[in-house]
């Protein structure tokens, strides 16, 4: 990636962006008070430089999949090409080697358990040559980080976001702790059409309609009404993919909490209010909560962790790595990345 430096309007861009990855440059332009071709001009040079991207996501819990938090340990000299392996596939994301050499985490979305004759990923990847340990944590419910890292949302004043959020119906909050939805809504049905919809969305969530109509092979005003439809009932959200670095932020640091059940709540709100945190989860597993923290140095971390986490009663312990770099972020990689590494060894196991 090439080097680049944020300013205030870019800064502004990518807010406007979380909030509506779809939004049109002539609306943002509106917003912050400059021509529509300077942004159109800022974003095309971000993307361009592999530094911003929009990407669709899925929520699986209303499709009826699980997430996986993954720990592998492994020989040093199979970090990368492990990486390079679970970067290819379409179901794992988040990919990041640890400080270390010897360790990566990633998360991977599966279907639910059952025997359907297949050999299961995790015994997959346990085989693969290299792989000395696989520890998997599913996801029970995302409490902070969902709707875009607060670290990212502060360049737009709250007349600005007025003038840019639509009137649109807020799906029901993935981080409540009811299990409501998931006991009496039926899970959407996804035809063959939405399937192709959603992944010209993850490679590209500004995709214009008439590619996003050629890629699902229906019409364009059938597209937009999907995309609409997709996102009000929850199915359907838009991220944006930046490093954090370029705020500012070059330490990424994985936080495993144990919690006790009856301190999960206040922890989890807590989580939910601190700036650091990119993404937290409850989970299954020794440690209950998983966080991502962003950082603008060591010591900022360790600030973080004797100051605010302690603040939370309930954390009984906590492990902590620190991420080498990202291999692969939310969406699958840029079409211009997965040529590059096409030609990347290949494995037995993980690539399947």
């Amino acid at each position: 990636m090439e080097s680049v430096t944020l300013d205030a309007l870019d800064r502004r861009l990518v807010h406007a962006l979380q909030l509506d990855g779809r939004l049109p440059f002539s609306r943002i332009a509106a917003a912050v008070g400059v021509p529509e071709r300077t942004v159109a001009r800022r974003y095309h040079r971000l993307r361009s430089r592999l530094a911003l991207r929009v990407v669709g996501l899925v929520d699986g819990r209303r499709t009826g999949m699980l997430d996986w938090i993954v720990r592998v340990r492994c020989a040093p000299e199979a970090v990368e090409t492990l990486a390079v392996l679970l970067a290819r596939r379409d179901d794992t994301s988040w990919i990041a080697p640890l400080v270390g050499g010897t360790e990566l985490t990633c998360m991977i979305r599966t279907p639910p358990p059952g025997d359907d004759g297949r050999r299961p990923f995790f015994e997959q990847l346990a085989r693969t040559a290299g792989v000395r340990e696989v520890r998997a944590a599913c996801v029970l419910r995302p409490v902070a980080g969902v709707g875009g890292w607060a670290g990212r949302m502060d360049a737009l004043g709250e007349a600005e976001q007025c003038l840019l959020l639509p009137p649109r119906p807020a799906p029901a909050d993935p981080t409540t702790s009811s299990d409501q939805t998931d006991q009496t809504e039926a899970l959407p049905v996804l035809s063959p059409a939405d399937s192709a919809l959603l992944r010209a969305l993850a490679q590209d969530g500004r995709a214009d309609l008439r590619r996003l109509a050629s890629a699902s092979g229906c019409s364009e005003s059938t597209v937009r009404r999907r995309i609409g439809q997709l996102r009000d009932s929850g199915v359907l959200a838009f991220e944006v993919e930046i490093d954090p670095a370029l705020f500012g932020y070059p330490i990424e640091a994985l936080l495993w909490l144990d919690v006790p059940p009856a301190g999960l709540r206040t922890v989890a709100e807590g989580l939910a209010g601190h700036r650091q945190v990119a993404f937290a989860a409850l989970t299954t597993g020794p440690s209950s909560v998983f966080v991502m923290v962003e950082c603008r140095s060591v010591s900022g971390l360790h600030a973080y962790v004797t100051d605010e986490l302690a603040a939370l009663h309930g954390i009984t312990r906590i492990e902590s790595a620190v991420t080498q770099r990202r291999t692969k972020r939310a969406g699958p990689l840029p079409a211009t990345l997965a040529e590059k590494r096409a030609g990347a060894p290949s494995g037995r196991a993980a690539a399947q």
